[in-house]
């Protein structure tokens, strides 16, 4: 079984920056996409960053330029690297992993991130 566990998530100042991490637990579990996705209070679940086997990424506009994903395989980790936050940028963050063989796609169960003066 597939677990996705988030962490690096808090309360920052606005300009400030945070690195999430997600990490991938489950035996011979190797993802074709991971991405990370976050949720503001009222609103619908939004891309921020995504990574595939390749190093193709893919971002969000709001996020271009400040944020940056990474993975390390060894480690089973995907990072997202924030700076420049915005209290717009407030919202729980998600790790996602997708698989193509079968077509699979699991969830991690969030971070708070909190961007306040």
């Amino acid at each position: 079984q597939v677990q996705l566990v988030e962490s690096g998530g808090g309360l920052v100042q606005p300009g400030g920056s945070l690195r999430l991490s997600c990490a991938a637990s489950g035996s011979s579990f190797s993802a074709n996409l991971m991405g990370w996705y976050r949720q503001a209070p009222g609103k619908q679940r939004d891309l921020v960053a995504s990574l595939n086997n390749f190093g193709s990424t893919n971002y969000g506009d709001s996020v271009k330029g400040r944020f940056t994903i990474s993975r390390n395989n060894a480690k089973r980790t995907l990072y997202l690297q924030m700076n420049s936050l915005k209290p717009e940028d407030t919202a729980v963050y998600y790790c996602d992993a997708q698989t193509y063989t079968p077509p699979s796609s699991y969830w991690g169960q969030g971070t708070q991130v909190t961007v306040s003066s």
